[in-house]
């Protein structure tokens, strides 16, 4: 499989940060699996010129495609297989130029050659604009039961992203957006740590034990609120989209990424923030 430069350059995002957050070790860990014999050492370039390079020269054999299946592999994704055949889909919407698609069958991945450059026209526009027409006449967080002092500060960031928001600062939005929601994910779960650690999306350690809740990610937030049914379907979905966004709060992976946002993508971690709370305080058990 040989692929263009606008794929490789959306595979190389998914492999450094949309299905996970990989840091050089974990980056070099990734490759050599592949074949090569690299080591992070002092002189280590960036994360992604060194992905882009090691795209780059297996681009074309049969490295390429073990890559792929390795990057998609469902073992990798228990606990949230939706989460991953969205990202299978906005792969696949880069591939049609190579004229080629993934196909997920329960636990395979594989690849379909097509005949022709097919486009899918069918988008999450729609979904999104339904999406940021949902009102919430307040935001409950004194439903949710956080530690005063916690929710006083929460408060005090809800009305920083207002201003942010009016004074058109869309990556200030979207970085308080997502500590925010982790801030408030991470107080639930402080409050109901049996349910969290014994969620099916706990993350465990090389021993196989759950981690400590200062070790989790909000990706781990994300999916163990969902499985317990916390967040619904749509937040989750659209959470994800926020930790992604978040992202980008490193220089290097906005200038890589040609991540501009504007202020629809602020108004939809906005949206994010406010229905994660308006969830959190319904669902709580």
């Amino acid at each position: 499989m040989i692929l263009q430069t606008k794929s490789i350059e959306k595979l190389r995002k998914l492999i450094n940060e949309e299905t996970e957050y990989r840091s050089g070790p974990n980056l070099v860990k990734f490759f050599n699996e592949l074949g090569f014999n690299d080591s992070y050492e002092q002189g280590f370039p960036s994360r992604w010129v060194y992905t882009d390079n090691r795209l780059t020269a297996i681009n074309g054999t049969p490295e390429l495609d073990k890559c792929i299946k390795k990057l998609f592999d469902p073992i990798n994704f228990v606990g949230r297989i939706p989460e991953l055949d969205d990202l299978i889909k906005a792969f696949n919407q880069y591939l049609a130029f190579d004229k080629w698609k993934i196909v997920r069958h329960e636990a395979d991945i594989s690849f379909e050659k097509l005949d022709k450059i097919t486009i899918d026209s069918s988008s999450g526009g729609i979904i999104e604009d339904e999406f940021l027409k949902m009102e919430f006449k307040e935001i409950p967080l004194d439903k949710i039961g956080l530690e005063q002092i916690i929710a006083s500060t929460i408060n005090l960031r809800l009305d920083e992203i207002k201003k942010c928001l009016a004074a058109d600062a869309p990556l200030s939005v979207i970085f308080l957006s997502g500590s925010t929601l982790e801030g408030i994910l991470l107080g639930v779960a402080i409050n109901h740590p049996q349910q969290f650690n014994q969620s099916k999306s706990a993350p465990k350690d090389f021993e196989g034990k759950v981690k400590k809740f200062h070790d989790w990610t909000l990706n781990d937030f994300i999916d163990a609120a969902y499985d317990l049914g916390i967040l619904k379907e749509d937040v989750r979905r659209f959470s994800h989209e926020l930790r992604n966004f978040r992202n980008y709060i490193h220089p290097y992976s906005q200038v890589s990424s040609k991540f501009n946002p504007d202020k629809r993508t602020a108004a939809i971690c906005w949206q994010v923030l406010k229905a994660a709370i308006y969830q959190i305080s319904e669902n709580l058990i």
